[in-house]
């Protein structure tokens, strides 16, 4: 049960039993501290809740399946939790001092908590149905309007996170994702435009491919995909990044996610493998599509370094006294496994002149106003003393460059 809920239901249950004056007060006040703590009204609370629940109806409205069996009950629930929505603390005051004979005074020294005080807090479909349900004086009236919602943007965590990672057994939901945009990319335009337009045939149900996008160090290939759900999580995309040692998790996050209404790109990060064959085999049945397909609602999205993703010794190499008859052939095998993405952008480091150009983009976006030899010379000192060039670099320098400058104006 929610925290907050929980809370209330012990201040209720301690009305409905009798306890005494102690009781009482203890737990009106747990409650009304965990209320304060999340910062908003009672009524506007209970709304969230009600939006943002994971429950049979909410689940089989974001899976498209048939839910006019459970219509009638969640319409009584909706009016049952208006009406304690609309509970205020003067009522449960007047309840307490009736029923328990509470002393008047002890009550009044009791805070009293905001009912509802709506402030918008985002945007779209969201805002639309907090409006909603907060100015109707029927909330059965609105359940048409949040099976929609339900449909259109899902329940529980995956309409209100966008961002996600698999921790070894559950899905959880980022609540500081990384805000980068596409726009602050600088460079790289032909091959974000191709990661682009995959995406975007993917949320369109187009057919659309898993993408590996290898190349150098800091060249923006894990900015790119954080950027793809900042840009396209308010029609539907979500993303999940899966540690590389959590991939033969892979089966059951497919479970997970079968049949929802969200798109969701699977996001491994600096992916390789040494010798995990476990790890590799799930990757690959993934890939090729095993006894259970990969649902149309998701994607792999890869970043690597290596263009082969396994490490080949020399050990592994074929030799005349190979036990292994068809050895070389395993071998092949297990380094073709990126051959498997049916999309791979390559991301080189830039040239000086292209490193430049990205300098001179970030210097601009910055509002950093300084003659371009000095910012281009120092840009290249930069490159050289740390990790030289790449966009990753020409960040770093751009946030040391302004920092110096802004310390060097102040008296």
């Amino acid at each position: 049960m929610d925290p907050v809920i929980k809370k209330f239901s012990a201040v209720i249950n301690c009305l409905n039993s009798g306890g005494n004056a102690i009781d009482f007060v203890n737990f009106y006040n747990d409650f009304f501290y965990s209320l304060a703590s999340v910062g908003t009204s009672f009524r506007s609370y209970i709304i969230e809740q009600i939006i943002y629940d994971d429950n049979p109806y909410s689940n089989r409205c974001t899976r498209g399946m048939d839910c006019s069996g459970l219509a009638a009950a969640v319409a009584k629930d909706l009016n049952s939790l208006q009406l304690i929505a609309d509970l205020s603390s003067a009522a449960i005051k007047a309840e307490a001092q009736k029923l328990n004979r509470l002393d008047a005074s002890l009550l009044d020294a009791l805070p009293d908590w905001e009912l509802s005080e709506y402030t918008p807090s985002s945007s779209g479909i969201y805002k639309d149905i907090k409006e909603l349900l907060d100015e109707s004086r029927c909330w059965s009236d609105c359940l048409p309007a949040l099976s929609q919602f339900y449909r259109e943007v899902g329940a529980g965590i995956f309409a209100r996170f966008y961002a996600f990672y698999w921790d070894g057994k559950n899905i959880q939901g980022v609540n500081y994702p990384d805000q980068i945009k596409l726009k602050d990319l600088f460079g790289y335009e032909r091959e974000k435009a191709e990661v682009i337009e995959n995406t975007r045939q993917f949320l369109q149900g187009c057919p659309a491919n898993n993408v590996l996008l290898y190349g150098d160090r800091g060249t923006g290939k894990s900015s790119t995909v954080k950027a793809l759900v900042n840009e396209y999580h308010d029609i539907g995309l979500r993303i999940v990044e899966v540690p590389k040692a959590h991939l033969s998790d892979f089966p059951e996050i497919v479970r997970i996610l079968r049949g929802r209404a969200q798109k969701f790109i699977i996001f491994v990060d600096d992916l390789s493998f040494e010798d995990s064959t476990e790890n590799y085999t799930a990757l690959k049945a993934v890939l090729e599509g095993g006894l259970e397909s990969r649902p149309d609602n998701m994607l792999i999205y890869a970043t690597s370094n290596r263009r082969h993703l396994i490490r080949e010794n020399f050990s592994d190499r074929p030799s005349p006294e190979a036990e292994e008859i068809h050895k070389n052939d395993a071998v092949q095998e297990k380094l073709s496994l990126s051959d498997r993405f049916g999309i791979t952008v390559i991301f080189t480091a830039p040239d000086q002149d292209k490193y430049l150009k990205i300098i001179s983009a970030l210097a601009q976006q910055r509002g950093i106003d300084v003659p371009q030899n000095i910012l281009h010379r120092e840009a290249l000192r930069w490159a050289d003393r740390h990790n030289g060039r790449s966009p990753r670099t020409a960040r770093q320098f751009i946030d040391w460059f302004e920092g110096h400058l802004t310390l060097q104006e102040q008296p």
